[in-house]
């Protein structure tokens, strides 16, 4: 298997098996703490997603950095300063952080969150616990963005399976054996981001090659890096903001349960970042080796390959979720209420999310090619309208319209973006991608789950619905990866090497 496949791989189960445990964990919180306490999670969630913009853009440009570095002579000195340098940057700005989080605790609880159950207390020494999660977990992206720069991704995978298993299962054990609240939750939550972030940049400095000197704190090196740190970081700015503005202003605008039942189907739609983040993450620093080698005839395979695989891996668990949401959401928190308040902004928040990941490929080799602004111009554009988008349909058609807003804003990559890029890389490649690295496996997976909605009948028992839907899945999955020419090639060649390793 080669390293690329193996990283994959990695990522896939790193991920996959953190958001499995985080969903399977989460109707236990539900019932320990309530729906306003897990607003507040939510609401942490956001906090930790909008202070995680200050890294300035210096992860994932250690993340390059260190693969183009991989590829290079005589650079071992430079790698070990260059960590050291981010490293004592982002302590200082994490310490920052926590300080500011904790200082507005009490203005946040007074003229931000809306409780109708909680005491203000409760609110208030919850947002100073946020604030020293956020702290002691911010240094975590460099580390594991140098990781994943040294293809070192089933270490890190490995980390997150780990603490993703104490972070979720720990938690449980902790409000049914310690105290059913939303600061013992919290306080847990604390643990293991120290012990997170500690291994991680355990395993970061063990990887790094050995050289005879120190490493050492030079500013110069960040002044290398600076101009494309800075443009990774303002459209870092840009998509957070995206990503997280709706829970801003709906954590404002609704209710705290309401916003939690928000929070809730933002949960599910999000369990397709563990499809879209791992092979992107494993992409991200080969596309930079073939750029820096400049060999377009295998950085075109691999972009095409990679497109053919996201959307053979996406598309599937994406129709399933958005047509079958209703029925998801009743065998997940076994509560009519809580899957009446939240089916129809998890499927449109899922479709959203699913054109967000189709037209991620393509936006991860504009970041490896050192050419983020495209992105970032979009990103801004949007981000403009975003707000008073949000708060217009928020008041005229509750959360699902704010989450129509994030289905629209994601139809721009994949009809704006995408195609301008093919202006500048892999140039004649725009409707291969729109054909056969979306466009067909799209239509085999629309056609196949559109008639087995149509036949779902009414009354089944949940087992039955169950396998109906992993049924559903698996024809959605053989319907798109037959559709999909190099996902179908690769399987057939597997199918006959094996075939021709036990006729032998």
């Amino acid at each position: 298997m080669s390293l690329l496949a193996q990283n994959v791989l990695a990522n896939l189960i790193g991920r996959g098996w953190t958001g499995i445990v985080g969903l399977l964990c989460i109707p236990l919180y539900l019932r320990f703490m309530g729906i306003e306490a897990y607003g507040l999670v939510g609401f942490s969630a956001t906090l930790q997603s909008i202070f995680g913009v200050l890294d300035l853009g210096l992860g994932i440009t250690l993340n390059r950095e260190l693969a183009r570095f991989s590829v290079q002579e005589g650079k071992l000195d430079e790698q070990r300063d260059l960590v050291r340098t981010l490293e004592v940057i982002y302590w200082l700005v994490s310490l920052l952080i926590g300080v500011m989080v904790v200082l507005l605790a009490t203005p946040i609880r007074q003229y931000w969150i809306q409780p109708k159950g909680l005491s203000a207390g409760t609110v208030e020494s919850a947002v100073r616990l946020m604030g020293i999660i956020i702290a002691l977990q911010f240094p975590f992206s460099l580390y594991q963005g140098g990781l994943m720069g040294l293809q070192r991704q089933v270490v890190v995978n490995g980390v997150l399976v780990v603490m993703g298993t104490l972070r979720g299962l720990g938690a449980v054990l902790v409000l049914w054996l310690i105290s059913p609240s939303i600061q013992a939750f919290l306080i847990w939550q604390i643990v293991v981001s120290a012990l997170q972030t500690a291994t991680t940049a355990l395993l970061l400095w063990w990887g790094l090659a050995r050289s005879a000197g120190r490493p050492r704190f030079r500013m110069g090196l960040v002044s290398e890096i600076w101009r494309f740190a800075a443009s990774v970081w303002a459209n870092a700015v840009i998509g957070v903001s995206l990503t997280q503005l709706d829970k801003v202003v709906l954590s404002k605008l609704l209710p705290l349960d309401k916003f939690g039942y928000y929070v809730l189907a933002s949960t599910v739609a999000a369990t397709l970042w563990s499809i879209i983040i791992p092979l992107n993450t494993a992409l991200f620093p080969r596309f930079a080796q073939l750029l820096e080698l400049r060999d377009e005839a295998r950085l075109a395979d691999l972009y095409h390959r990679s497109c053919q695989l996201m959307a053979v891996a996406l598309l599937p668990v994406a129709a399933t979720g958005a047509l079958f949401s209703r029925e998801l959401m009743l065998l997940w928190t076994q509560s009519p209420e809580t899957a009446d308040n939240t089916y129809l902004v998890v499927s449109l928040l899922i479709l959203g999310t699913t054109l967000n990941g189709l037209a991620s490929v393509p936006g991860y080799l504009q970041f490896a090619s050192g050419w983020p602004q495209l992105t970032m111009y979009t990103n801004l554009i949007s981000a403009i309208i975003l707000v008073p988008a949000i708060a217009f349909m928020t008041s005229h058609y509750g959360a699902p319209g704010a989450a129509m807003v994030w289905v629209a804003l994601n139809s721009g990559y994949v009809l704006i973006t995408v195609p301008i890029m093919h202006r500048r890389l892999l140039r004649g490649e725009k409707w291969r991608w729109y054909i056969e690295d979306v466009g067909l496996p799209l239509g085999g997976a629309l056609i196949v789950s559109l008639i087995v909605r149509l036949f779902l009948p009414d009354g089944l028992s949940p087992a039955i619905v169950a396998i109906y839907l992993v049924t559903t899945l698996l024809l959605l999955m053989v319907a798109s990866g037959l559709l999909a020419p190099q996902v179908r090639s690769a399987t057939l060649s597997r199918v006959r090497r094996v075939r021709e390793v036990y006729s032998a």
